[in-house]
Protein backbone atom coordinates (compact mmCIF):
# COMPACT_ATOMS: atom_id res chain seq x y z
CA UNK A 1 0.00 0.00 0.00
CA UNK A 2 1.24 3.50 -0.88
CA UNK A 3 2.74 5.17 2.21
CA UNK A 4 0.91 8.43 1.60
CA UNK A 5 -2.46 6.68 1.34
CA UNK A 6 -1.62 4.58 4.40
CA UNK A 7 -0.84 7.70 6.42
CA UNK A 8 -4.07 9.34 5.28
CA UNK A 9 -6.19 6.33 6.24
CA UNK A 10 -4.46 6.01 9.61
CA UNK A 11 -5.22 9.65 10.37
CA UNK A 12 -8.87 9.28 9.35
CA UNK A 13 -9.33 6.19 11.50
CA UNK A 14 -7.43 7.68 14.44
CA UNK A 15 -9.58 10.83 14.39
CA UNK A 16 -12.87 8.97 13.93
CA UNK A 17 -15.58 9.51 16.52
CA UNK A 18 -17.03 6.02 15.93
CA UNK A 19 -15.70 3.22 13.72
CA UNK A 20 -17.73 0.22 12.55
CA UNK A 21 -15.94 -2.82 11.15
CA UNK A 22 -18.02 -5.15 8.96
CA UNK A 23 -16.18 -8.45 8.68
CA UNK A 24 -16.65 -11.68 6.78
CA UNK A 25 -15.04 -15.09 6.39
CA UNK A 26 -11.81 -13.61 5.02
CA UNK A 27 -11.04 -12.25 8.49
CA UNK A 28 -10.67 -15.78 9.88
CA UNK A 29 -8.90 -17.59 7.05
CA UNK A 30 -5.59 -16.54 8.62
CA UNK A 31 -6.61 -18.63 11.64
CA UNK A 32 -7.01 -21.75 9.53
CA UNK A 33 -10.78 -21.49 9.18
CA UNK A 34 -11.88 -21.99 5.54
CA UNK A 35 -14.27 -19.55 3.93
CA UNK A 36 -17.28 -20.62 1.89
CA UNK A 37 -17.19 -19.21 -1.64
CA UNK A 38 -13.54 -18.89 -2.64
CA UNK A 39 -12.01 -21.58 -4.90
CA UNK A 40 -10.65 -23.24 -1.74
CA UNK A 41 -13.85 -22.68 0.25
CA UNK A 42 -16.19 -25.25 1.77
CA UNK A 43 -18.79 -24.94 -1.00
CA UNK A 44 -16.23 -25.86 -3.66
CA UNK A 45 -15.05 -29.03 -1.93
CA UNK A 46 -16.81 -32.18 -3.11
CA UNK A 47 -19.29 -33.29 -0.46
CA UNK A 48 -18.81 -36.80 0.88
CA UNK A 49 -22.41 -36.80 2.09
CA UNK A 50 -24.10 -36.78 -1.32
CA UNK A 51 -25.76 -33.40 -0.81
CA UNK A 52 -24.36 -29.86 -1.21
CA UNK A 53 -22.96 -28.31 1.95
CA UNK A 54 -25.38 -25.40 1.61
CA UNK A 55 -28.24 -27.89 1.95
CA UNK A 56 -26.56 -29.55 4.92
CA UNK A 57 -26.42 -26.20 6.69
CA UNK A 58 -30.15 -25.67 6.33
CA UNK A 59 -32.87 -25.62 8.98
CA UNK A 60 -34.71 -28.52 7.35
CA UNK A 61 -31.62 -30.73 7.05
CA UNK A 62 -30.73 -30.19 10.71
CA UNK A 63 -34.11 -31.45 11.89
CA UNK A 64 -34.41 -34.24 9.30
CA UNK A 65 -30.84 -35.59 9.51
CA UNK A 66 -29.30 -34.49 12.86
CA UNK A 67 -26.69 -37.28 12.88
CA UNK A 68 -25.26 -36.36 9.46
CA UNK A 69 -25.61 -32.65 10.20
CA UNK A 70 -23.54 -32.91 13.35
CA UNK A 71 -20.96 -35.19 11.75
CA UNK A 72 -20.31 -32.49 9.15
CA UNK A 73 -20.70 -29.65 11.66
CA UNK A 74 -18.09 -30.96 14.12
CA UNK A 75 -15.68 -31.76 11.30
CA UNK A 76 -15.94 -28.56 9.26
CA UNK A 77 -17.61 -25.79 11.24
CA UNK A 78 -16.19 -26.00 14.78
CA UNK A 79 -12.50 -25.16 15.15
CA UNK A 80 -11.84 -25.25 18.90
CA UNK A 81 -8.07 -24.94 18.44
CA UNK A 82 -8.22 -21.88 16.16
CA UNK A 83 -6.50 -18.78 17.52
CA UNK A 84 -7.07 -15.08 16.72
CA UNK A 85 -4.88 -13.80 13.90
CA UNK A 86 -3.45 -10.35 13.13
CA UNK A 87 -6.82 -8.98 12.00
CA UNK A 88 -8.64 -9.96 15.21
CA UNK A 89 -5.78 -8.75 17.39
CA UNK A 90 -5.47 -5.39 15.60
CA UNK A 91 -9.19 -4.66 16.06
CA UNK A 92 -9.07 -5.63 19.74
CA UNK A 93 -5.97 -3.51 20.33
CA UNK A 94 -7.64 -0.51 18.65
CA UNK A 95 -10.55 -0.82 21.11
CA UNK A 96 -8.16 -1.31 24.03
CA UNK A 97 -6.39 1.92 23.08
CA UNK A 98 -9.63 3.77 23.82
CA UNK A 99 -11.14 4.09 20.36
CA UNK A 100 -14.89 3.73 19.92
CA UNK A 101 -15.32 0.73 17.60
CA UNK A 102 -18.03 -1.85 16.97
CA UNK A 103 -17.25 -5.14 15.21
CA UNK A 104 -20.13 -6.59 13.19
CA UNK A 105 -19.23 -10.04 11.94
CA UNK A 106 -20.67 -12.76 9.74
CA UNK A 107 -18.31 -15.24 11.35
CA UNK A 108 -19.44 -17.78 13.92
CA UNK A 109 -16.04 -18.70 15.41
CA UNK A 110 -15.91 -16.26 18.35
CA UNK A 111 -12.33 -15.23 17.57
CA UNK A 112 -13.01 -11.51 17.94
CA UNK A 113 -13.97 -12.06 21.57
CA UNK A 114 -11.00 -14.40 22.06
CA UNK A 115 -8.75 -11.59 20.82
CA UNK A 116 -10.22 -9.19 23.38
CA UNK A 117 -12.90 -7.25 21.50
CA UNK A 118 -15.87 -6.47 23.72
CA UNK A 119 -18.32 -4.77 21.35
CA UNK A 120 -19.08 -7.54 18.86
CA UNK A 121 -22.34 -8.25 17.04
CA UNK A 122 -22.47 -11.79 15.61
CA UNK A 123 -25.24 -11.57 13.02
CA UNK A 124 -25.00 -15.26 12.11
CA UNK A 125 -24.59 -16.56 15.66
CA UNK A 126 -21.75 -18.57 17.20
CA UNK A 127 -20.54 -22.17 17.30
CA UNK A 128 -19.68 -21.55 20.95
CA UNK A 129 -23.36 -21.40 21.99
CA UNK A 130 -26.14 -24.04 21.94
CA UNK A 131 -29.75 -24.16 23.06
CA UNK A 132 -32.62 -26.57 23.48
CA UNK A 133 -35.54 -25.86 21.09
CA UNK A 134 -37.89 -27.59 23.57
CA UNK A 135 -37.13 -26.26 27.05
CA UNK A 136 -34.94 -23.30 26.11
CA UNK A 137 -31.94 -24.27 28.25
CA UNK A 138 -28.68 -22.85 26.94
CA UNK A 139 -25.20 -24.39 26.84
CA UNK A 140 -21.69 -23.26 25.96
CA UNK A 141 -19.41 -25.31 23.72
CA UNK A 142 -17.32 -26.18 26.78
CA UNK A 143 -20.37 -27.80 28.39
CA UNK A 144 -20.97 -30.32 25.63
CA UNK A 145 -18.88 -32.96 23.88
CA UNK A 146 -18.13 -31.97 20.27
CA UNK A 147 -18.90 -35.44 18.95
CA UNK A 148 -22.12 -37.09 17.85
CA UNK A 149 -25.50 -35.48 18.49
CA UNK A 150 -25.58 -33.40 21.70
CA UNK A 151 -28.66 -33.61 23.90
CA UNK A 152 -30.22 -31.36 26.51
CA UNK A 153 -30.81 -32.55 30.07
CA UNK A 154 -34.48 -32.81 29.07
CA UNK A 155 -33.55 -35.29 26.32
CA UNK A 156 -34.10 -33.08 23.27
CA UNK A 157 -31.45 -32.52 20.59
CA UNK A 158 -29.49 -29.32 21.08
CA UNK A 159 -29.26 -26.83 18.22
CA UNK A 160 -26.21 -24.68 17.53
CA UNK A 161 -26.93 -21.00 18.10
CA UNK A 162 -26.10 -20.24 14.47
CA UNK A 163 -28.35 -19.02 11.68
CA UNK A 164 -28.98 -21.89 9.28
CA UNK A 165 -30.27 -21.53 5.73
CA UNK A 166 -34.02 -21.03 5.86
CA UNK A 167 -33.85 -19.18 9.20
CA UNK A 168 -34.14 -15.42 9.76
CA UNK A 169 -31.40 -13.44 11.46
CA UNK A 170 -31.95 -12.46 15.08
CA UNK A 171 -33.93 -9.22 14.85
CA UNK A 172 -32.35 -7.64 17.92
CA UNK A 173 -28.81 -8.24 16.66
CA UNK A 174 -29.67 -6.98 13.18
CA UNK A 175 -31.32 -3.85 14.60
CA UNK A 176 -28.23 -3.12 16.70
CA UNK A 177 -26.01 -3.64 13.64
CA UNK A 178 -28.10 -1.19 11.60
CA UNK A 179 -28.02 1.39 14.39
CA UNK A 180 -24.25 1.08 14.80
CA UNK A 181 -23.71 1.51 11.06
CA UNK A 182 -25.96 4.58 10.95
CA UNK A 183 -24.08 6.27 13.80
CA UNK A 184 -20.55 5.51 12.55
CA UNK A 185 -18.54 8.14 10.74
CA UNK A 186 -15.93 5.65 9.45
CA UNK A 187 -16.90 2.26 7.99
CA UNK A 188 -14.30 -0.46 7.37
CA UNK A 189 -15.45 -3.48 5.37
CA UNK A 190 -13.08 -6.43 5.52
CA UNK A 191 -12.82 -10.01 4.32
CA UNK A 192 -16.22 -10.12 2.66
CA UNK A 193 -17.52 -9.81 -0.89
CA UNK A 194 -20.91 -8.64 0.47
CA UNK A 195 -22.88 -11.33 -1.34
CA UNK A 196 -24.94 -12.59 1.60
CA UNK A 197 -28.06 -10.67 2.60
CA UNK A 198 -29.23 -9.08 4.81
CA UNK A 199 -25.64 -8.55 6.04
CA UNK A 200 -24.69 -7.14 2.63
CA UNK A 201 -27.31 -4.42 3.01
CA UNK A 202 -25.70 -2.92 6.13
CA UNK A 203 -23.36 -0.53 4.24
CA UNK A 204 -26.45 1.14 2.74
CA UNK A 205 -27.29 2.46 6.23
CA UNK A 206 -23.94 4.24 6.55
CA UNK A 207 -24.24 8.04 6.61
CA UNK A 208 -20.68 8.90 7.66
CA UNK A 209 -17.73 10.36 5.83
CA UNK A 210 -15.36 7.53 4.87
CA UNK A 211 -15.80 3.97 3.62
CA UNK A 212 -12.80 1.65 3.38
CA UNK A 213 -12.90 -1.87 1.94
CA UNK A 214 -10.15 -4.46 2.44
CA UNK A 215 -10.53 -7.69 0.49
CA UNK A 216 -8.09 -9.78 -1.51
CA UNK A 217 -10.47 -9.99 -4.47
CA UNK A 218 -12.45 -7.24 -6.15
CA UNK A 219 -16.04 -6.82 -5.00
CA UNK A 220 -19.11 -5.23 -6.54
CA UNK A 221 -18.98 -2.69 -3.71
CA UNK A 222 -15.46 -1.38 -4.46
CA UNK A 223 -16.71 1.52 -6.58
CA UNK A 224 -18.79 2.83 -3.66
CA UNK A 225 -15.83 3.11 -1.27
CA UNK A 226 -13.37 5.95 -0.71
CA UNK A 227 -10.43 3.57 -0.26
CA UNK A 228 -10.09 0.12 -1.81
CA UNK A 229 -7.30 -2.21 -0.66
CA UNK A 230 -6.76 -5.64 -2.24
CA UNK A 231 -4.20 -6.97 0.22
CA UNK A 232 -4.00 -9.31 3.22
CA UNK A 233 -6.51 -8.04 5.76
CA UNK A 234 -4.38 -8.88 8.79
CA UNK A 235 -1.39 -6.97 7.48
CA UNK A 236 -3.53 -3.99 6.47
CA UNK A 237 -5.43 -3.72 9.76
CA UNK A 238 -2.16 -3.90 11.68
CA UNK A 239 -0.93 -0.91 9.71
CA UNK A 240 -4.01 1.31 9.69
CA UNK A 241 -5.09 0.65 13.31
CA UNK A 242 -1.65 0.88 14.91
Amino acid sequence: MDNEILARIRQIVRDARYVVFLGGAGVSTGSGIPDFRSPQGIYHVRSKYGVPYEEMLSHDYFYEHPETFYEFYWECMVKKDAKPNKAHLALAKFERMGHNICVITQNIDGLHQDAGSHIVLEVHGSTKRYFCPICGKRYSLDEITPKGVPHCSCGAILKPDVVLYGEPLDEDTLTKAMAATIHANVLIIGGTSLNVYPFASLPSYFEGSTKIIINKEETAYDSKCDYVIHEDIGEVLEQILS
